[in-house]
């Protein structure tokens, strides 16, 4: 998202932070809170980072397997062919996920630093894993094309 600033003698503006909007739903057993925002936002900068290794993006997506790392990779890498990195990436309205204990749903917006690019926002969910956060396995799918890479030719027989 962009923000206008006035130029004058005054120091010069702090961005916003990150907001999250509290739910009626009530918080799941053992857990008192909601996540910051950067907790979330971390997982999708992690999965557009394409310094981070393939197989360390599986633990970032719920259900995903070793044989979908390349596809996780591919995300990253399109991103970055496509010169839109570095995103910026927020996380508002934060809410427990009803009919899913424990998931947090979110509206994250990207925004890319490519000259007129306008914001990507979708509301995604996303389940606890360990001390983190992981997409869940249905935002993935609707999201990023995880799959074999079918421009490969099949392999001999």
């Amino acid at each position: 998202m962009a923000a206008l600033g006035l130029s004058g003698c005054s120091p010069e503006p702090v961005p916003p932070a990150p907001t999250a909007t509290i739910s009626s739903v009530a918080a799941p057993p053992g857990q008192a809170q909601l996540p910051a925002p950067e907790a979330l936002t971390d997982v999708l900068a992690r999965l557009a980072d394409v310094s981070v290794p393939a197989e360390q993006k599986v633990t970032l997506v719920q259900y995903a397997t070793p044989d979908e790392a390349a596809g996780l990779d591919r995300f990253a890498h399109a991103l970055a062919d496509n010169r839109l990195p570095p995103l910026d990436i927020r996380a508002s309205d934060l809410a427990w996920a009803p009919g899913q204990p424990g998931d947090v749903v979110a509206t994250i917006s990207i925004m890319s630093a490519a000259p007129d690019s306008k914001p990507f926002v979708y509301p995604m969910q996303f389940t606890p894993a360990g001390s983190g956060w992981q997409l869940t396995r249905a935002t993935a799918d609707q999201l990023l094309d995880i799959g074999q890479d079918t421009s490969a030719p099949p392999p001999p027989r």
